[in-house]
């Protein structure tokens, strides 16, 4: 068992940022060759970039110890274990920081995007939707009810939530999100209310969540080839991407057996899951799945065949 950035490989002490704890070989090899120095600099910079979100020092700094907490080796990471791993003696600063604290959440997550292509941005990059879900015991969480949740692969009481990821051939990360709120939570006012979620806030569908934020990510100029997404996005009835949204092209796996690709103008094609899809685990960059797609063809008959036309319009199956 190995530990950066300490000798003798003893686990570390309870210390908000130095130390990583980490059984895997590959991991804490990898975490050698970060240097202290270096990370901390571009933790300053990630700081100073979100500063003029909050409109006080205070959740700032909180803002800041939670991030820490996240990176940390925490087994549990919530307000509680991520308060005590900074020493403090009650998690308040980082509950109110959540709750009730005043600052631009939508803004930060504006500032994380473009950190993200500044570091990753590429014209071939893949634009990935999928949804969590965490488990909860109670009733007060916001959007909970019993619903499937692929983190327990069945029906539990949980909260859902689809998240927007980029990926590029220099890396990967988290560009957005968006909670799902069931119908059980939307129509029922006074809950909506008590739980502070705004009067406005509608019934909406995953595939709509997903919508939006690709939609949002595209109107920033956020480089991407692809849309990639499961059968909950590409359902023929919900296709995943919005005539607003035609710089990027949706790639919806539905078994086995569809996907849509940046179309030819008045050309048919019939093809397979481009070879980014789990299903034909293939490698290679967004370029050569869409080669490869735009070159396969099958005969009239096939039940996965797509038309495509002249953009815009969403590509279904």
């Amino acid at each position: 068992m190995l530990v950066a950035f300490l000798p003798g490989g003893a686990r570390p002490p309870r210390h908000p940022a130095v130390f990583v704890w980490n059984k895997e070989k590959a991991a804490v090899a990898a975490a050698h060759s970060v240097d202290p120095d270096r990370w901390w600099t571009a933790y300053g910079a990630v700081i100073d970039r979100i500063a003029p979100r909050f409109a006080r020092y205070e959740p700032l700094r909180h803002a800041g110890g939670l991030m820490l907490g996240m990176l940390s080796g925490l087994d549990r990471k919530n307000c509680w274990t991520i308060a005590e791993h900074r020493g403090d003696l009650t998690p308040d600063g980082l509950q109110h920081l959540l709750a009730r604290a005043k600052w631009d959440a939508d803004a930060v997550r504006d500032d994380l995007r473009g950190y993200v292509l500044d570091a990753f941005a590429d014209p071939d990059a893949v634009l990935v939707v999928d949804e969590t879900g965490d488990l909860k015991k109670g009733t007060q969480s916001v959007g909970v009810q019993r619903q499937y949740t692929g983190t327990a692969g069945r029906i539990e009481n949980a909260q859902v939530a689809v998240f927007l990821t980029y990926a590029a051939q220099r890396g990967h990360a988290l560009i957005d999100r968006a909670l799902y709120l069931p119908k059980s939570w939307t129509e029922d006012a006074d809950r909506c209310a008590a739980a502070g979620i705004p009067p406005d806030s509608g019934f909406a569908t995953k595939p709509a969540l997903a919508t939006a934020m690709i939609t949002r990510a595209v109107a920033a100029g956020t480089p991407a080839a692809w849309v990639a997404g499961d059968e909950v996005y590409g359902a023929p009835t919900r296709p995943c991407v919005a005539p607003a949204a035609t710089s990027a092209w949706a790639t919806c796996c539905r078994s086995r057996r569809t996907a849509a690709y940046p179309p030819t103008p008045g050309r048919s094609a019939s093809i397979n899951c481009p070879p980014c899809c789990p299903h034909e685990r293939g490698s290679g960059t967004p370029a050569d799945w869409a080669a490869k797609a735009t070159a396969t063809t099958r005969g009239p008959g096939s039940p996965s065949r797509l038309t495509t036309s002249t953009p815009p319009v969403p590509i279904t199956c």
